[in-house]
């Protein structure tokens, strides 16, 4: 395909164009009755959703850049912001461009509708905005905030509308604990805030380290080129069974089962991305690989770390044991559910099978974590068999995420995100590492303003606990409000500028 430019351009005429456009009405129409029988099973809520969401994805199949350019030339929406309501947008288009009216039987998902379910499933999944229109603020809580219900009504006041509590740490009494002074700090502040849980999840990481120097068991130094093996645990031992003499140093994996996944010439990632490692070879108990990047000035691997696999097939179940137990829990205390791993629609499914036990008279939304690369292949099924229920969430959890798709393709893939589910109505949490020097040093970079400022796009930004978290909650606060102006999701709109005003007026 040529790039568009006045050349192209003067090959298009508008019966092509027009032409293109209907063709991708008729597609529309076409693959929504393809996915009838999928659509009837979603919930009343989202059944004009699904279908918008079909024809986003059929727009997205089609190579349309030249009639866009051709559409901006003659002054018509490109179509570049028709997330919401791609199929009534075209129409629309369509229709300026012929100077006609063309009758769609059954379109109700136009401009307007989109906007109203879109404010609906945000206020049934987070609560009602705090500001009009400005995202929700999260807030990971700890054990040291149930010491301070001072600071908690702190948070709320100046705009935590939010609170996390993550499953893989302490457990049901420390969570509760934490429930009830946020309780005791809602009544004094009279502030709303819902409670979102995350689970836990497969823990992929290293569980000990056996190295040549027994010194260096705690704190692993390595260096690109070094080669390692990973090994499970031996069953019925611990790390402190008998030491053996080895050839390399060993990392004891968890769980055991991921070793048999492993294919030579795969990468594999330690601690958060820092450290690159290559598959060289697989033994029916071991694994050896060979470092090929380090991205840290301390390369040290440690005991508890965590391990990507973006290019295996993992076939582990994304709800663990532990996170089975912790659902009676989670549905009687928590609004939202964060599900850590989920991969297939099947996830979907077991999660809730499991929730439907234990929802007596309330039943937690489901927020699907895209955290791995088979999460955001297959984000559209996803999407489709989450919102079978009332509500539904989805959080782009960008550190894993990062390490699973590269962090260069970051950028894109976190809009790609936002662009679907925009077009399925669905709500969407930013997460990771939001402000996160400034909550740690109460210093930001000049980079992390910036990218603080993109979460004006979702629904809900997340914080993490921090020493500064009420300096960084008041920053997000400003970023977010100031943004309001500029931004609507993705679309751009047009404030009054003061620089603007005051030239004109300067120069009357």
């Amino acid at each position: 395909m040529k790039t568009a430019s006045l050349y192209s351009l003067q090959e298009l005429t508008q019966e092509k164009v027009s032409h293109q456009l209907s063709e991708l009405v008729s597609g529309m129409q076409e693959t929504e009755k393809q996915f009838a029988a999928q659509l009837d099973q979603l919930h009343d809520n989202f059944k004009l959703s699904g279908s918008n969401l079909i024809h986003y994805l059929v727009l997205r199949s089609s190579e349309i850049r030249e009639a866009q350019e051709y559409l901006h030339h003659v002054g018509l929406s490109s179509l570049t912001n028709s997330e919401s309501h791609t199929q009534a947008q075209v129409i629309n288009v369509l229709n300026w461009l012929n100077r006609q009216t063309l009758s769609i039987p059954n379109l109700n998902c136009d401009f307007e509708t989109a906007s109203k379910l879109r404010l609906i499933h945000a206020e049934q999944l987070l609560g009602v905005y705090p500001i009009q229109d400005r995202p929700h603020i999260m807030v990971t809580f700890s054990v040291e905030l149930m010491q301070d219900r001072m600071l908690v009504e702190e948070m709320l006041n100046e705009g935590m509308s939010v609170v996390r509590i993550n499953c893989a740490h302490d457990n049901p009494g420390v969570w509760l604990n934490m429930i009830e002074v946020l309780k005791k700090a809602i009544a004094k502040t009279g502030r709303n805030c819902k409670v979102y849980m995350d689970l836990g999840g497969p823990k992929i990481r290293i569980r000990s380290i056996e190295a040549k120097r027994r010194n260096d068991n705690a704190k692993l130094p390595v260096s690109e080129g070094k080669k390692l093996i990973l090994s499970p645990l031996p069953e019925g031992k611990d790390e402190s069974g008998k030491r053996r003499k080895r050839e390399h140093d060993v990392l004891y994996v968890e769980p055991r089962e991921i070793l048999a996944m492993i294919k030579p010439g795969e990468h594999i990632y330690f601690d958060d991305g820092k450290f690159e490692a290559k598959v060289l070879a697989v033994q029916p108990d071991t694994v050896m690989v060979k470092v090929v990047r380090i991205s840290t000035k301390k390369p040290f691997l440690k005991p508890g770390k965590g391990i990507n696999l973006p290019d295996s097939e993992l076939k582990i179940p994304a709800l663990t044991e532990e996170d089975k137990s912790n659902i009676p829990f989670i549905c009687h205390h928590a609004d939202m559910v964060g599900y850590s791993f989920v991969s297939k629609p099947e996830d979907v499914e077991t999660l809730r099978y499991e929730l439907n036990k234990y929802s007596f008279h309330h039943k937690p939304a489901i927020v699907l974590k895209i955290e791995r690369l088979s999460a955001l292949q297959n984000l559209p099924a996803l999407l489709m068999n989450g919102m079978k229920d009332e509500s539904l969430g989805v959080m782009i959890a960008r550190g894993d995420l990062a390490v699973e798709i590269g962090f260069e393709r970051l950028s894109e893939i976190q809009e790609e995100i936002l662009w679907i589910c925009e077009a399925a109505h669905v709500p969407v949490i930013w997460a990771t590492q939001v402000l996160e020097t400034l909550n740690k040093t109460g210093y930001a970079t000049r980079s992390e303003i910036t990218d603080a400022a993109m979460g004006v796009k979702s629904e809900c930004v997340m914080l993490n606990k921090g020493k500064y978290i009420i300096k960084a909650i008041k920053t997000l606060d400003d970023i977010l409000t100031r943004q309001l102006g500029h931004v609507n999701k993705k679309r751009y709109i047009m404030r009054p500028l003061g620089i603007a005003r005051t030239f004109i007026q300067d120069n009357n």
